[in-house]
């Protein structure tokens, strides 16, 4: 029988070996380890520190086989002794034994579980890991039927609270190192390590401060070296799914429930642009937990805490489940949907017609599905009959609106995870790997040694410290020119075959700085890659719910992407006017130029204090939303719909990628194509979303010739570039990946882990501010924000950073401006 397995080695490699295995003939390409070749002729070898993602570590030597190898002369020599498969190589003519010939292994690998469970203690019963537990299992097939062992056991105290999330049971650890070699070899994020030698050895905690529940470090404020730093890891939760025992557990899931009483369905996470794959762990309609499927194209093994646990936002007791309508009182009250759906209808078919302000907006933020997001587009242009549709619910401009028509809407799929890993350079512009993207980040940190990582910000963050990133220093809104200047050996370094420029969504506050990317990219050969923030910003972008784009990528003033569209659709016309986008919609609404406003999935913490001003003033507010919020008790009409564990649809990651899923289990509650749908109704339409399948049948059915286009963007970079003092300094700011959203309600052990707010200045600009460690930052002829203060190493003078919406410090609504604006900096007394 012959065979090919996986390689440890470069995937280019083309020579192979051919050994024998169990007397299975295999050929192989040459580094393939033993128990990988086993694997794929069939043979399980028992293993518990072995995870293809690590590097092979030798460390639990349960997958002990007997190996004979030629040596110099060519006579097959066997090895003295039995050898864990996990950490040798295959060579050629070697001669492997596995459990299955060979009673030297059978009796080898019994002997190491009958260590293993000298000490592990007998708590099946109460074990988070009872029931899916590899030790359990294998103590089963390949352990002796009873124990010799008659002493007492080892106890430690437990649990260790290793973070707010992780926390460590010691004695039932069968020192196999996932854990560590995990946070050391994946995300950088070394915790814990193995101390002590022989019967002693435990794993613990290096010398870190432990974040406790509130968020906050015990030692106080965290430091820019990297000792004594609190642990705040933003995928310490794949400790605990790689766990072979039940060592690690969350103490989110701790004792709440048993995998046979789960039911589990495949999912998407809805947190970020990546479209990482999960599974839904549910029992009587309740999500219980989280895990990472592995899908090698996407996230592979691996997926950020905020996917794994942040999901109780949905099933908080602020949980919509009737819609919603204002009485005469101007109170909302609960609804029935006939009522609720003919308030809506009236309201808006009066803004339609209305004299003085007339038209109606609509912003569905970028949270979406792609199905829901076409419902939307669809819904603004055959029924409202307007293209003023925006999903981008953040800092917007013409030029990404252009570079988005051009260059995103119906391309497919472009860069890839893959392309990623695989390219000799990466640009990061505008773009937080770690913060921003998630997976992106460990994909990029996966080829850290082979990869030249260049990034334009204005200081290097710890996730692009990680990467071993080069730092170009830019004032934000100055990454324009500084595209345009690049220093020789970023731009040679572009050149090699597979760069990449990296994207980022706040790139939009930049003039030039999209119509400069796109002429890097010309003149180098690299490759582009949009990566914004939202799950549902690609999909919306494709579904056409943009002022200027049109389902598939159409322009909305292409004479021809309107005739294949109306024909699509059955309808008479589409809207003539080009539409406004979300600055002009709100400031419509606002000055009493919008008769209503169609909200779906957006907050009020995402945009300065003018977006609920002009919610405030419109004059009809219909509102699709999960929960209540801020936009809610604005609205004159609340519709609720489902959040994605209760629906079908899909995410288009950065990629170009359709991530479809369905719901993990079935409720009452309705997807906004679906509500939509019910709306158009009774307004006297026929949207045709009624269900998921329908939608997607007529997403598939629009093609859109290039031809249809828009033009790619072209605007020209400011003269001078923002310059900041001491005292009146630059704002620079981004979401953390672990802040105040909305969507990490309900989660106390997941914000254990963000990091502490805290304001970023060079250290020039924190000398002249005082030495009292606090400054105070205000916005202009706004609020401010009180933040302790961090001199950072190689910050732009005259920056200051603030996280965009963590506990005490949403910079958008606190202090009324974008980044890039001038603030005010003053250093607080002790």
């Amino acid at each position: 029988m012959t065979t090919t397995a996986g390689a440890k080695a470069d995937a280019n490699l083309v020579t192979t070996i051919t050994a024998t295995i169990d007397g299975f003939e295999v050929t192989v390409p040459k580094g393939t380890l033993i128990i990988r070749a086993a694997e794929d002729i069939g043979v399980e070898i028992p293993r518990f520190c072995d995870h293809p993602a690590l590097e092979p570590a030798g460390a639990c030597r349960q997958c002990l086989v007997e190996v004979a190898a030629p040596d110099r002369d060519g006579n097959l020599t066997p090895m003295p002794k039995p050898q864990a498969s996990c950490s040798v190589e295959l060579t050629a003519g070697m001669v492997v034994k596995t459990q299955e010939t060979s009673e030297v292994a059978d009796r080898a690998q019994k002997g190491v579980m009958e260590l293993l469970l000298i000490n592990h203690p007998l708590d099946c019963p109460v074990c988070d890991k009872g029931g899916e537990c590899p030790l359990q299992n294998q103590a089963m097939s390949h352990g002796n039927a009873e124990s010799r062992f008659r002493d007492q056991k080892r106890t430690f105290e437990k649990p260790i609270v290793l973070t707010s999330e992780v926390l460590l049971d010691r004695e039932r650890c069968v020192l196999c190192q996932r854990c560590t070699r995990f946070s050391e070899q994946i995300p950088g994020d070394p915790f814990i390590e193995l101390q002590e030698r022989g019967a002693t050895s435990q794993v613990g905690l290096l010398d870190v401060d432990v974040l406790d529940f509130e968020g906050f470090a015990a030692s106080g404020l965290p430091t820019e070296d990297e000792s004594g730093r609190p642990f705040s890891s933003y995928f310490a939760g794949n400790t605990i799914q790689i766990c072979p025992v039940g060592a690690l557990t969350s103490a989110a899931y701790r004792f709440r429930a048993r995998p046979f009483d789960l039911v589990s369905s495949p999912s998407i996470a809805e947190h970020d642009s990546s479209g990482s794959a999960v599974r839904i762990d549910h029992r009587r309609g309740k999500v219980m937990r989280r895990l990472a499927i592995n899908d090698p194209l996407v996230n592979e093994d691996w997926i950020t805490d905020k996917d794994r646990f942040a999901f109780r936002w949905q099933d908080l007791d602020d949980r919509l489940t009737h819609p919603l309508v204002r009485d005469d009182a101007g109170v909302l009250v609960e609804a029935s949907w006939p009522e609720a759906l003919e308030r809506a209808a009236a309201g808006l078919a009066n803004a339609m017609v209305a004299t003085k302000a007339k038209g109606v907006g609509v912003l569905p933020g970028g949270r979406v599905t792609l199905e829901d997001a076409y419902a939307y587009g669809k819904f603004a242009r055959a029924v409202l009959g307007t293209n003023d549709i925006d999903a981008r619910w953040r800092a917007t401009s013409e030029e990404e609106h252009a570079f988005l028509a051009s260059s995103v809407a119906g391309t497919g799929i472009g860069v890839t995870f893959a392309d990623l890993e695989k390219a000799p350079a990466v640009l990061m512009v505008s773009f937080e790997p770690e913060d921003e993207g998630g997976v992106v980040f460990l994909r990029l940190r996966k080829s850290r040694g082979s990869q030249k990582v260049f990034t334009i910000a204005p200081f290097l963050s710890p996730g692009a410290r990680k990467l071993d990133a080069t730092l170009v220093p830019a004032v934000p809104g100055a990454e324009g020119a500084v595209l345009a200047s690049l220093p020789h050996d970023v731009v040679a370094a572009l050149k090699g075959d597979g760069a990449v420029i990296i994207l980022g969504e706040r790139i939009a506050s930049a003039r030039g700085g999209l119509t400069a990317a796109l002429a890097l990219a010309d003149s180098t050969g690299a490759r582009l890659a949009w990566i914004p923030r939202r799950a549902g910003e690609r999909g919306a972008v494709e579904a056409g719910a943009l002022p200027g784009v049109l389902p598939g990528g159409g322009s909305a003033g292409s004479a021809g992407a309107k005739i294949a569209l109306v024909r699509t659709w059955g309808i008479e016309s589409l809207p003539a006017a080009y539409g406004r986008g979300l600055d002009d919609i709100l400031a419509a609404a606002a000055s009493g130029h919008l008769g209503a406003l169609v909200l779906g999935g957006v907050s009020l913490d995402d945009l300065p204090p003018s977006a609920e001003a002009a919610i405030k003033k419109a004059p009809f507010v219909v509102s699709l939303e999960v929960r209540r919020s801020g936009v809610t008790e604005l609205a004159d009409v609340v519709l609720p719909v489902a959040p994605p564990s209760e629906k079908a649809g899909t995410f288009v990651n950065w990629e170009g990628r359709p991530r479809a899923f369905e719901a993990a289990f079935e409720t009452s509650a309705v997807s906004d194509h679906r509500a939509l749908d019910m709306l158009a109704r009774a307004m006297g339409a026929d949207l045709g979303t009624p269900t998921v399948d329908a939608v997607r049948a007529e997403l598939d059915s629009i093609t859109v010739d290039d031809a249809a286009r828009a033009s790619r963007p072209s605007f020209a970079a400011p003269s001078s570039t923002p310059r900041g003092t001491a005292v009146h300094a630059v704002l620079a700011s981004w979401h953390l990946l672990v802040d105040a959203g909305a969507l990490q309600d309900g989660e106390p052990h997941l914000a254990g882990t963000g990091r502490v707010a805290v304001a970023r200045v060079s250290a020039a600009t924190a000398a002249t501010l005082g030495s009292a460690g606090v400054v105070r930052v205000s916005g202009a002829g706004r609020g401010s924000i009180t933040l302790p203060v961090v001199a950072t190493p190689g910050m732009a003078d005259g920056v200051v950073w603030l996280p965009a919406n963590s506990p005490g410090a949403n910079t958008a609504r606190m202090l009324g401006v974008w980044p890039g604006a001038s603030v005010t900096v003053k250093g607080l007394g002790a």
